[in-house]
């Protein structure tokens, strides 16, 4: 439906629930997934199994709806049938019991400590409707949806937005704009301005940032949180689509900007152990933040458009998230620090606002929100490699394994995506149509990508522009292919206490520390693990910051099964440094980085660094060693 007068169209449309399959090395991914802790969690964590949102006896807050939120696209990703009766059950039950005034999910009882009706379960428990109702058709969910959006616009103008609801208002509107887009009716755009009206000033936040150091346990509120203000790096820009005001549209950029410039971390991540932590790369992210930047991402492509936005989202899918799991995806950290040396319970911890178990790898450390909601991370990341453009053509927005069936100007078509990427410079792309048709094909080129080339069949290369969207526009058909190249060379940037960090392509490397585990508590593999280094940590790399490839030697190897692991991974670089004696453990972590250069008269010896998302422990910031 066209919606000029209500809603800014969006830059480009993602596609529905299933129009997408991973292939290759992401279909693997999903299927660990699938096969851990996601796959399985229903079916022993109270708050999932006996979740109050399908008549138990257990939380009925906002776990229940976390985990759904990410099961659904997980679930239809993959066909798995298993996953998908999963699905069904619980939205047959939440459907089937909606109350007679339009409220979804439990009312509170008098003494719980969430008041009878909160709305803030509910923003989450319409995202995962949504990607139901596009993956299956089901006609219960609009219906459904109104009526609680109906239940809630009633409620708010008795009782305001409050605590998580009033922090976290974008999630609701992009339900109601889903429901607008589809139904048209006015009402929902005045709930969506009152919704605005109601909720925390984000906007604000960001143009007058008041939090550029460490924030303490007494200095924290709301607005400091990490997972707040991951979702709110969206909120802007989805409030540009009623607002159409250009400071709301550049409004995002300057979220990230500035959460990159006093808390921001290598792996394209901020910090926040809860709450923000500035720039040092022993204090830790997380989870939930990770897979909700993410999200904030994945929705701001469509509205605006940006190509870096990508490159981005890109950064934080290959490193931060999959550094968080182990690698079978059974347990996962509260915190992850990108200068991760030890993972211990430390009760002398540098955690600002966390505990002792802030870091450890488990079922639930630290805090059970991370359980519930880190699934949504990988499946929605496959969900948004492709969108639609407006003028009937396709954009491939991030690179992986998967196939895309759907439709261009009104002809069904089918892209084949073949590629080792990030690990290899090379996507091989093929275009099937049933007859010819012509639209236009988008391919993102990388801000890193100097040199990238676009060759289409025969043709000769055409150059591509880094931090563009290459234009390809001609008849389709019946099988065109595609070879892109992305020419991944090693770079540096300068970090914390000038410190390096170094990249190849999207993907950052790490030192590999040897590991030994030490389980915890529990059974394998759902179990809890502390991990202690038994090989050096404290090490200054000998480089040159601006020929950073001259001091290093890039090995490939066969790819294990776990390719997000140190035994797995296809990519090895070799460098060389010297210890740093006096660089050591403070407070269960990697004390202090130091000033760099830095003089060490320790003998060189040689490392391996290995892509960051493969790394249990590692150091990430390396302190450079001083000209001889």
């Amino acid at each position: 439906m066209e919606n000029q007068d209500g809603l800014q169209p969006l830059a480009f449309t993602p596609l529905p629930l299933g129009g997408i399959r991973p292939a290759g090395w992401l279909h693997r991914q999903l299927r660990i997934q699938a096969d851990g802790l996601s796959g399985h969690l229903d079916e022993f964590w109270p708050d999932i199994a006996r979740s109050g949102w399908i008549g138990g006896d257990a939380e009925g807050w906002e776990r229940g709806p976390y985990w759904l939120d990410g099961i659904v696209p997980l679930a239809y990703l993959l066909n798995d049938d298993a996953l998908k009766a999963k699905v069904q059950r619980w939205m047959d039950y939440i459907l089937t019991h909606q109350h007679s005034d339009g409220w979804l999910g439990p009312i509170q009882s008098p003494g719980n400590k969430y008041p009878p009706y909160d709305p803030w379960p509910t923003f989450v428990t319409l995202k995962a409707m949504t990607q139901y109702a596009e993956a299956t058709g089901d006609p219960r969910i609009i219906p459904a949806m109104a009526r609680n959006l109906h239940r809630l616009h009633a409620l708010l103008q008795e009782t305001p937005l409050y605590v998580w609801g009033k922090s976290r208002w974008a999630d609701l509107l992009l339900s109601v704009y889903w429901l607008y887009d589809r139904t048209g009716e006015a009402w929902l755009l005045t709930l969506a301005d009152l919704v605005q009206q109601q909720g925390y000033d984000w906007l604000r936040h960001f143009e007058d940032f008041q939090w550029p150091e460490r924030v303490s346990r007494e200095q924290a509120n709301l607005s400091t949180h990490v997972v707040n203000n991951a979702m709110a790096i969206k909120t802007p820009g989805v409030w540009y689509r009623r607002s159409r005001r250009p400071r709301d549209r550049d409004g995002s950029r300057l979220a990230i900007a500035t959460l990159d410039r006093y808390h921001g971390q290598a792996t394209g991540v901020f910090t926040g152990d809860e709450h923000y932590v500035g720039l040092n790369p022993s204090q830790g992210t997380e989870l939930c933040a990770v897979v909700e930047y993410m999200f904030s991402l994945e929705v701001l492509l469509s509205i605006l458009g940006d190509p870096p936005l990508a490159d981005r989202l890109e950064k934080i899918a290959y490193n931060a998230l999959p550094a968080t799991f182990t690698p079978d995806m059974w347990a996962h950290q509260y915190d992850q620090q990108a200068n991760q040396v030890i993972v211990q319970v430390a009760e002398d911890h540098i955690y600002a606002t966390n505990g002792p178990e802030a870091n450890i790898y488990g079922l639930a450390p630290n805090y059970g929100c991370c359980t519930a909601n880190m699934h949504q991370g990988w499946p929605k990341f496959a969900a948004h490699l492709w969108m639609q453009t407006p003028d009937g053509g396709l954009v491939a927005w991030a690179y992986a394994p998967c196939d895309v069936h759907t439709e261009a100007r009104g002809q069904p078509v089918h892209v084949a995506v073949r590629t080792d990427y990030p690990f290899a410079e090379t996507v091989e792309i093929v275009v099937r149509t049933a007859q010819p048709v012509a639209f236009p094909l988008l391919l993102r080129i990388p801000g890193w990508a100097e040199g990238a080339t676009v060759i289409v069949g025969d043709e000769g290369p055409q150059a591509a522009t880094p931090g563009t969207l290459h234009r390809l526009e001609r008849a389709w058909g019946p099988e065109t292919a595609i070879t892109l190249r992305l020419p991944m060379r090693f770079a540096t940037e300068r970090r914390y206490h000038n410190s390096v960090a170094l990249t190849r392509g999207p993907l950052v490397f790490a030192l590999r520390i040897g590991e030994e585990w030490r389980l915890l508590r529990g059974e394998p593999p759902c179990a809890d693990w502390e991990v202690y280094p038994t090989t050096p940590w404290n090490v200054a790399l000998q480089l040159d910051p601006q020929r950073p490839e001259q001091g290093l030697r890039l090995e490939t190897r066969p790819a294990g099964e776990y390719l997000f692991s140190p035994e797995g991974t296809p990519l090895v670089v070799k460098a060389v440094g010297r210890r740093v004696p006096e660089w050591t453990l403070e407070h269960g972590a990697a004390g202090p980085l130091p000033e760099s250069p830095v003089t060490s008269r320790e003998p060189l010896i040689e490392v391996e660094l290995i892509p960051y998302g493969a790394t249990n422990l590692r150091v990430t910031e390396f302190p450079l060693l001083r000209e001889e």
